[in-house]
């Protein structure tokens, strides 16, 4: 393997998104493989998409960037379960991860309705009694 500064910052980029090829990496990041493509030939870090990611994926930029200090994907009070979905979350693309978002948002939403009608019939027969 190359070791250009693309080079590894796009082997980064597939260990952070979990991407076994450039083609996932390329549909990981949403981006077209002529697009990731032509990075490699011109040798070009697309920096603003790497501060994205960064942030996404709550990594080090100066890991992704440089290769320097630890990648700090996930925090260490995650349990292995949370950590291998969030790796599994990250694979998927972005109105993936929305819709999921939007069901645990729902699922939150009548689970709190649920207590409040359980609330709501104690009252009921704390009154009837």
């Amino acid at each position: 393997m190359s070791s250009t500064p693309l080079s590894l910052v796009l082997t980064r980029l597939k260990l952070l998104t979990c991407a076994q090829s450039d083609a996932q990496l390329s549909r990981t990041l949403q981006i077209s493989p002529q697009t990731l493509s032509s990075w490699k030939v011109r040798d070009s870090v697309p920096y603003a998409l790497c501060v994205d990611i960064a942030r996404t994926y709550a990594c080090s930029l100066d890991w992704l960037l440089l290769g320097e200090g630890e990648p700090q994907r996930v925090p260490s009070t995650l349990d292995d379960w949370e950590a291998r979905l969030l790796a599994q979350l990250r694979t998927l693309t972005l109105p993936d991860r929305e819709a999921i978002l939007m069901q645990v948002k729902d699922k939150q939403r009548l689970r709190q309705l649920e207590q409040q009608v359980q609330t709501l019939n104690e009252q009921l027969m704390a009154v009837s009694n």
